[in-house]
């Protein structure tokens, strides 16, 4: 079975300037919009039919957006696939209070509302 570690090295090949494939090789955040959005919607198809099997592979290629994404990131020195787990991981645990530390909550609703306002506190900081 591959690992995530396989992926990321998948990705560098698919993008590698002498060995990658052309198409891989000339793709940039622009260009893979359209295949975002596609993916994303497939993904929604698969939840509302219900279908776990074509869901499992269409994750995986919402999970290839993020790679190849990730991956031009680096090329272009802006940022990495080790930046988006840290920034979500991060943002998960500061958004989970109730979970990662020492805040109780009693309902969904809370926990709703405790999102909303750490999210609004996250956004306030920045620019």
């Amino acid at each position: 079975m591959y690992t995530f570690e396989d992926l990321i090295q998948i990705v560098e090949k698919l993008r590698d300037k002498d060995q990658g494939c052309p198409w891989d090789k000339e793709q940039t955040h622009e260009s893979m919009k359209k295949c975002l959005t596609d993916e994303c919607q497939e993904v929604l198809w698969a939840i509302d039919n219900r279908d776990m099997e074509n869901l499992c592979e269409e994750l995986g290629d919402l999970l290839f957006q993020v790679m190849i994404h990730s991956q031009i990131g680096k090329e272009e020195n802006e940022f990495t696939i080790a930046d988006v787990i840290d920034g979500i991981c991060r943002k998960m645990v500061y958004r989970h209070p109730h979970v990662f530390g020492d805040v109780k909550v009693s309902s969904t609703a809370e926990s709703n509302e405790l999102w909303k306002i750490l999210k609004n506190n996250e956004k306030g900081k920045k620019p």
